[in-house]
């Protein structure tokens, strides 16, 4: 018994270290997650508001897209017509330059 009697004082110190030391109290819980807590809220509005500023950029790019579809479509008719013009005006040039070919007649005085 006497090697039982030799551990008996370093089990009651073992016993006595874990009850000393016991959990963290809420308290202290509280204490230490508040930073951390008062972050992550922070980090959470400024996502937020990325987000929100994401979004209306997103908005307005597909905004832009879309006048910048529009635009496209209103140039593809103005170059048709254009080439019409174009065609019409070739047409009238040889016209004038076939009669501007053909001999005159003299006005007889």
């Amino acid at each position: 018994m006497r090697t039982g009697m030799k551990f008996a004082p370093v089990a009651m110190l073992m016993i006595g270290a874990v009850g000393l030391s016991g959990c963290a109290t809420k308290k202290y819980v509280r204490e230490q997650i508040a930073p951390v807590s008062q972050r992550v809220d922070a980090l959470e509005t400024r996502l937020q508001e990325t987000d929100g500023t994401a979004k209306q950029a997103l908005s307005q790019a597909q905004a832009a897209a879309g006048q910048a579809q529009q635009n496209g479509q209103r140039l593809d008719q103005l170059n048709g017509r254009v080439d019409t013009l174009d065609q019409q005006t070739q047409q009238l040039s040889q016209q004038v330059q076939q009669q501007n070919a053909k001999p005159r007649k003299r006005a007889r005085n």
